[in-house]
């Protein structure tokens, strides 16, 4: 990547962004929610547009100028519509949190009941937690997945929802790695006069390409990232019924944002373009092959994989049973000093600390971005198996290191 521009101007950030560069090409990033955009969605993102003021929307600004503005955002509505089949979009929230918010805020009132998963169960910040304005806001109550199984409890989350008689129910999670039930929980949701956001953040791509089941046409309202799974640029997006369009739109702007970034539309755009390339589907199912692999990997290795295994682009586990002793925020940073980058995380029925708990999350969508196959994903779930085995031991980290260094030659990214 070229940043001579900003050198000229800017030596101190330019370093700061070479060394971004190089640090993402020698390392293998395993954040579920990061991946690495195409060359094309950086440059959109990076282009003239970020100059222009938009407000409005497509052919309705409230600044002259406008008609490149509008073209772009057009492609990125017409691209998302073909995606995922929805009946309105609106692409410009700034994040899926702010997605979320402009359902809350198109469809309730402060102090209205929202229904949703229990942060530490795999549920979201935006989702209801009470550091959020979503819980400063509103009235929430959480459901939790078993503790036993990891799945959702359906059951109880139908009892539960005719206990607290909610305005909305939240489907849709930040750590779960199962298939999600959208009907089930629209039929709970129905019971009780709610209506039914699924956040389906970060499995965006994995939806649109048809590997996952989709709630578009099931739940009232469908949010997400565009920048996860589905390798667009950076942001959030709605979708919903036509009926609801005008109070989301509203609620999107004037009521929660300003002008749009529409840059990051353009990028949005791009990346939804490569999306609908055949190509996409076979990503998003190697995505899922490959988190299968490295489950299976680490579950011969004696970790517990929270539900067992997974059916998306994650693996949620537990260390509590195979290594007591070690934190998820130990696990997380012994494994970083050897190139494997990925979080420490609650899991269901956590017993430590949200800032050091129990757990790890470790996702593929931006290895399989880089060409990494099963074989290659087993073979990461053996490192991090040494590594967690041993978190204190210098010489294992190095060796592992190395190894790293060799699976990400082997599979190059960002060529110059």
């Amino acid at each position: 990547m070229d940043h001579d521009q900003v050198r000229d101007v800017d030596p101190d950030v330019a370093d700061a962004l070479e060394s971004e560069v190089d640090r993402q090409r020698e390392t293998l990033q395993m954040i579920a929610s990061e991946n690495h955009a195409s060359q094309a969605v950086i440059d959109a993102q990076g282009s003239a547009l970020t100059n222009k003021y938009a407000e409005g929307y497509p052919g309705s600004r409230y600044y002259g100028g406008c008609e490149h503005a509008d073209e772009v955002e057009q492609l990125a509505i017409d691209r998302a519509t073909e995606l995922f089949g929805a009946e309105h979009v609106n692409v410009q929230p700034h994040s899926g949190t702010q997605a979320n918010q402009a359902v809350y805020f198109a469809m309730l009132e402060p102090g209205d009941k929202i229904l949703s998963l229990d942060l530490t169960h795999g549920g979201h910040l935006s989702h209801g937690h009470p550091a959020n304005f979503v819980g400063q806001l509103y009235d929430v109550a959480q459901y939790e997945v078993d503790a036993e199984t990891g799945y959702v409890d359906y059951e109880g989350l139908a009892e539960q929802a005719e206990a607290f008689d909610p305005d909305i129910i939240v489907s849709g999670y930040s750590a779960y790695p199962r298939e999600i039930e959208w009907e089930r929980i629209q039929e709970t949701a129905d019971s009780v006069d709610a209506l039914h956001l699924a956040d389906i953040a970060h499995i965006t791509g994995l939806v649109a390409a048809g590997v996952h089941e989709s709630p578009v046409g099931v739940a009232d309202f469908v949010t997400g990232s565009t920048h996860k799974t589905i390798r667009s640029g950076r942001g959030g997006i709605v979708m919903c019924d036509e009926e609801y369009a005008d109070d989301v739109d509203s609620a999107v702007f004037p009521g929660g944002q300003g002008g749009p970034l529409m840059h990051n539309i353009a990028g949005k755009a791009v990346g939804f373009k490569e999306a609908l390339e055949p190509a996409f589907e076979d990503y998003a199912e190697q995505t899922v092959a490959n988190a299968k692999a490295l489950g299976e990997s680490l579950s011969e290795h004696g970790f517990s994989l929270v539900s067992g295994g997974t059916d998306n682009h994650l693996v949620l586990v537990d260390l509590r049973e195979s290594h007591p002793n070690t934190s998820g925020g130990d696990a997380e940073e012994a494994l970083e000093a050897a190139g494997i980058v990925l979080n420490g995380n609650t899991v269901p029925g956590e017993t430590r600390s949200a800032f050091d708990p129990s757990g790890i999350r470790a996702g593929t969508p931006a290895l399989t971005t880089r060409g990494f196959d099963e074989d290659d994903c087993r073979t990461v779930g053996d490192l991090i198996a040494r590594v967690v085995d041993a978190p204190d031991d210098d010489s294992v980290i190095a060796d592992v290191r190395e190894e790293v260094t060799d699976l990400c030659a082997a599979n190059p990214l960002y060529d110059e």
